[in-house]
């Protein structure tokens, strides 16, 4: 019977934290903006929480995309000039870096 309710409660406690233990990048954001819309009230927070969202994903798009881009160049670099293994790694190292 002890061990019954044991487990009931394991799998209890285990359903509440597992949203707060999984919140992800949007929740990190919405958090983040949360805490500058301080003061806020009305359309103004509303226009400032969706400013606010929308530009720290741009962000974060436009910095992947470069990322991309780069590796892209390097990758294409290195293939024309038929690089392999540690001059590969070299290669590919200092072109990221610049």
């Amino acid at each position: 019977m002890n061990r019954n309710i044991a487990l009931v409660a394991a799998s209890l406690f285990a359903l509440v934290t597992a949203p707060a233990a999984m919140a992800g990048p949007q929740q990190e954001k919405m958090k983040a903006c949360n805490a500058e819309a301080k003061g806020k009230t009305g359309d103004e927070r509303k226009a400032f929480m969706k400013q606010c969202l929308s530009a720290k994903q741009e962000q974060a798009t436009s910095a992947k995309t470069a990322q991309q881009e780069k590796m892209k160049t390097c990758n294409a670099d290195a293939k024309t000039k038929a690089l392999k293994g540690d001059e590969r790694k070299k290669f590919m190292s200092n072109c990221l870096s610049n």
